[in-house]
């Protein structure tokens, strides 16, 4: 009987190798936050150890992601920022950002650092733009069609102001505004 075995809250070397060449293999292929590396290692550390127990599942994943810490692999900042541009100029509002950003785990002072830097008339107008709403709209619009498309708006996170300014843009207006925000954002 090894000294792994005789201690069940220890984890073996071989499962602390494991964690780190898991955790490489994973932050090289995408961003992560804590949480989303922290539960990845659980889900394929219990598949991959049949008799481990909660404390060395534990330690496993807190190995993990001490280990992308300390090698610059894990940042909560950086994700949050850069998640955050992502979905302005995919056109999402920060409402919806916020909500993806904290069901990944990250803090709501993180949440909240980034958002400040997010243009949210632009992402309502990309919005706009990729679903042909207001001045993106092809024919003339009724009562029905623009209440459909505040609605719209609505149940994407944006607030009635945004959508009634970005609905009553001419297309020429909404096209200058998403030329000159995007080159700000850069």
């Amino acid at each position: 009987m090894s000294d792994d075995e005789a201690r069940p809250d220890v984890p073996s070397a071989r499962m602390l190798s494991w964690a780190r060449n898991s955790t490489i293999y994973r932050l090289e292929r995408r961003m992560m936050t804590e949480r989303q590396l922290f539960d990845a290692i659980i889900r394929k550390t219990k598949q991959k150890f049949e008799n481990i127990t909660e404390m060395q599942l534990r330690a496993v994943a807190d190995s993990a992601v001490a280990f992308a810490h300390e090698n610059g692999g894990l940042n909560d900042t950086t994700y949050a920022e850069v998640s955050t541009r992502s979905a302005v100029r995919s056109g999402r509002s920060k409402r919806r950002i916020a909500q993806t950003l904290s069901q990944k785990g990250v803090d709501r002072e993180i949440i909240t650092a980034a958002l400040d830097e997010a243009d949210e008339l632009l992402a309502a107008v990309v919005f706009a733009r990729k679903r042909a709403f207001g001045p993106f709209r092809r024919g003339d619009a009724d009562r029905e069609r623009s209440a459909r498309e505040m609605a719209a708006f609505g149940r994407n996170g944006f607030s009635f102001e945004t959508g009634k300014t970005v609905l009553s843009m001419s297309h020429e207006e909404a096209e200058d505004l998403v030329i000159a925000r995007s080159r700000q954002a850069r």
